[in-house]
C-alpha cells in the first residue's frame, strides 16, 4: 500500500499533468474497490451518497462519522481519496482549519470545502474566503501534500450568478485553494468562462439531468477533473427501486436478468 504521503503526491500530480481525468464517488468500501478493480486513478467521497446509504439526508451526518467514514474509503484501496467534507461542519474559519487537520489523520490525499451553511444560504464573499484561507493555511502546515478544493455553490441554491461565481472562485484561488469547482454549471460556456478566469484546476460535474459532455470534450476546453457526486449511488438506489416496485406491484422478477454474477463481483474484490 502507498503511504498518505505518497497518495498526496500521485493526487497533486493527476491535476499537474496534460488532459483531464475522472475522479468517480463510490459511497462504502465495496464501491470504492469496484472503481480501484476498473481501473480510476483516484476517488472522491460523496456526502450525500454516504448519508443516503445509511438511510439519512446529506445534512444529518455529523463530523465525527464522516471522518469515521472517509477513513474506511482512504484505507480501502491503494487510490488517492479526496473527501466532500460539505462546508467543514461548522461557520466559523477556526472549525474549517480544525476540519482540515482531523480529515488530515484519516489518510486522506485531499478535500472539498463549499461556501453554503447548512441553511443552504451562500456564505457573505469576506467570510467564504477567510474559510477558505484558513483551510487552505491548515492544508499547507501539513507535513505531506493535501489538495484543497474550494466549491462555490450559487448554482446548486438556485443562484445561477457566473459573474458572482467566477469572483469567488478568484478569490478562493488567492486565499490558497489548489482546485476551483462550481458545482451546476451545465452551458459549456459557462465552464469556459471559469476555466479561462482562474489560474488553478477547475473540477466539474457530470451526470446531472441534461448535461452531455464527454471526457475529451470537457478536457479540449481546459477542465482538468470531473466528478459525478452522488449520481453513482443514485443509479444503484434506482434500480433497486424498480426492482423492489416490481416485486411489489407486479409479482415479477425479471430485473434478475440485468443483475451482476455474485461470483463475478466476488472477483473483482480479490484486489
Amino acid at each position: 500500500m502507498l503511504t498518505q504521503a505518497e497518495k498526496g503526491k500521485v493526487f497533486r500530480a493527476l491535476h499537474e499533468r496534460e488532459g483531464a481525468f475522472i475522479i468517480p464517488n463510490p459511497w462504502d468500501i465495496g464501491t470504492a474497490r469496484l472503481l480501484a478493480h476498473l481501473g480510476f486513478e483516484a476517488l472522491a467521497t460523496t456526502s450525500a451518497g454516504y448519508a443516503f446509504s445509511v438511510g439519512q439526508r446529506d445534512d444529518a451526518i455529523g463530523r465525527e462519522e464522516m471522518m469515521t467514514h472517509v477513513a474506511q474509503l482512504a484505507s480501502a484501496t491503494d487510490l488517492p481519496v479526496s473527501a466532500d467534507l460539505r462546508n467543514g461542519f461548522g461557520d466559523s474559519p477556526e472549525t474549517v482549519a480544525e476540519t482540515i487537520r482531523l480529515a488530515a489523520k484519516t489518510g486522506l490525499a485531499g478535500c472539498s470545502i463549499e461556501d453554503r451553511s447548512t441553511d443552504h444560504s451562500i456564505y457573505e464573499l469576506e467570510l467564504a474566503v477567510a474559510r477558505v484561507r484558513a483551510a487552505a493555511e491548515a492544508a499547507r502546515a501539513l507535513p505531506f501534500t493535501f489538495t484543497l478544493t474550494a466549491r462555490a455553490e450559487n448554482y446548486l441554491v438556485g443562484r445561477p450568478d457566473l459573474n458572482d461565481t467566477i469572483k469567488r472562485l478568484q478569490a478562493f484561488e488567492e486565499a490558497g485553494a489548489d482546485v476551483l469547482y462550481a458545482p451546476g454549471l451545465t452551458k459549456k460556456e459557462d465552464m469556459v468562462a471559469v476555466v479561462s478566469s482562474v489560474g488553478r484546476p477547475v473540477n466539474v460535474i457530470m451526470g446531472l439531468p441534461g448535461v452531455q459532455m464527454s471526457l475529451s470534450e470537457l478536457a479540449e476546453i481546459g477542465v482538468k477533473r470531473i466528478s459525478v457526486g452522488s449520481t453513482l449511488t443514485r443509479v444503484a438506489l434506482g434500480a433497486f427501486l424498480r426492482a423492489a416496485q416490481e416485486m411489489r406491484t407486479r409479482g415479477t422478477f425479471t430485473f434478475a436478468d440485468e443483475a451482476v454474477g455474485g461470483r463475478e463481483i466476488g472477483d473483482m474484490f480479490d484486489l
